[in-house]
């Protein structure tokens, strides 16, 4: 993409930069237009017919980006332009996949119109954030308090009885009866202001301090027990919550934000290393670990009659995906509502049958242009915490996409996370909203002209400066 034009003559001498938000809008447009356009023909597919929902779809989902995008062009008028047109196409297309669930009546009651509530408070709280987030490093001041508070909304759902935080086998919800929160989705931002506000307050001693063992510069324990601990901490909470989902991204998030800090590769190496036993470890501990671990090895495998099968939802879905091919069976040609959870976390797999491997690949596409401006705001943004946090909050989406693409096509056992902005689901929304709010914030400063330092005053030469007299003290 071009680099924005600049020009001069602003009262306050600062160079004015094009913000580029009519582009914003006009590629919101597009998305809105792409996705009312997909609605109607999973509907002819279907109903042979256009119902009145769609179009409500269709508006609410024009009038919730237009309201983002006004939020973003008064308190964040700076920020990238691409970053919200490609999270309303990605929220577009899962939409359209529940609507074609819906109408295949794959569930007992529609998801289409919760995602539109969902949305709508992914919304109001993405522009809440720009709001009263007026700059990302206010942010660093709160580490320690965020990483208190993020350990506490993730060993939550273990502390609380199981008939309202148990869902699956996994401790991970908190049930209120007419809305379920999962807070280890908030969690997940917290801890990583904390991550970065620690390491870039330690930097130094990563490098510097400590003692030198194994050819390594190892840092005084004093200085790495906090961020060992919290990490210790919020991967033994989920591990016994039973999600190795999400303990193998807060895994990840940890060790990229060490190299990005120190820029070594050997905490890689090492991180790495104690990954390889932690699995080994967790195998042989949890039989949950086991079955997806045997159902990965071969899904193909069969068991008696009447007993459950483990491997049939990764079965089922590499079926559809199969069936897709290259082209898909067209929007609502398909039958991804065989393949369980289809709404969420195989969701990928459903927009596979019916896309085909190059919708798929566009899709995937998308998701790689969002994380590279997400990094390329962190590689823009001047000060230390702005790209540590920026370039954590796109490795998140990054590795979260990493693990549930590779998890439904076999590539890596099953985690149970969900692809972000496209499937079903609450609380998940609403803390990437809040993510992508917070990487807007710091593009915004990172794309944001600096005014011009003022000019110091000319000191006359030496030889036409004027002579003083100055008494000596007695």
């Amino acid at each position: 993409m071009a680099q924005p034009a600049v020009t001069t003559g602003a009262a306050s001498g600062a160079p004015r930069v094009d913000t580029r938000r009519g582009t914003e809008l006009f590629m919101l447009v597009c998305s809105a237009v792409i996705v009312t356009f997909a609605l109607i023909v999973v509907e002819v597919s279907q109903e042979q017919t256009i119902t009145r929902e769609l179009f409500f779809y269709g508006l609410a989902f024009l009038v919730l980006f237009g309201a983002a995008h006004l939020g973003v062009r008064r308190w964040a008028p700076y920020a990238d332009p691409l970053v919200l047109p490609l999270v309303s196409l990605i929220n577009g297309l899962g939409l359209v996949m529940l609507h074609r669930l819906d109408l295949a009546e794959a569930v007992g009651y529609p998801f289409t119109a919760k995602q539109i509530v969902f949305t709508t408070a992914g919304v109001v709280l993405f522009i809440l954030v720009l709001v009263f987030i007026k700059d990302h490093r206010t942010l660093a001041q709160y580490g320690y308090t965020c990483g208190f508070v993020g350990l506490a909304l993730l060993a939550l759902p273990g502390l609380l009885p199981s008939s309202i935080s148990e869902v699956n086998g996994s401790k991970l919800w908190i049930n209120l009866g007419f809305v379920s929160i999962q807070p280890n989705e908030f969690a997940k931002i917290l801890l990583l202001i904390f991550f970065a506000s620690f390491l870039v307050s330690k930097r130094e001693l990563f490098t510097t301090a400590g003692k030198r063992f194994l050819g390594i510069d190892w840092p005084r324990p004093r200085d790495l027990m906090p961020v060992i601990a919290a990490w210790a901490l919020s991967i033994g909470i989920v591990v016994l919550e039973k999600d190795l989902g999400t303990s193998l991204l807060f895994f990840g998030i940890v060790l990229v934000m060490i190299y990005i800090a120190t820029e070594r590769a050997v905490w890689v190496f090492l991180g790495l290393s104690m990954f390889a036993v932690g699995c080994i470890i967790a195998f042989n501990l949890f039989d949950h670990v086991q079955d997806r671990v045997n159902t990965w090895l071969d899904p193909m495998v069969r068991v008696p009659d009447g007993e459950w099968d483990p491997g049939y939802q990764l079965r089922t879905g590499l079926f559809g995906m199969a069936h897709g091919g290259i082209g898909g069976s067209g929007l609502g040609g398909g039958m991804p509502q065989i393949t369980p959870l289809a709404f969420s976390d195989f969701i990928i797999p459903a927009l596979g049958e019916e896309l085909g491997l190059v919708g798929l690949m566009a899709l995937l596409t998308v998701y790689l242009m969002l994380m590279m401006r997400g990094l390329r705001s962190a590689l823009a943004v001047r000060d230390s915490f702005g790209k540590l946090f920026a370039g954590g909050l796109s490795f998140t989406m990054a590795l979260q996409l990493f693990v549930v693409a590779g998890g439904v096509t076999g590539l890596i056992p099953m985690t149970g996370l969900t692809a972000p902005f496209l499937a079903a689901g609450g609380s998940s929304m609403l803390a990437n909203y809040m993510l992508v709010a917070l990487l807007l914030r710091v593009s915004d400063a990172a794309r944001r002209p600096q005014a011009p330092a003022k000019p110091k005053p000319k000191q006359a030469p030496i030889a036409e400066a004027h002579t003083e007299l100055v008494e000596r003290p007695r």
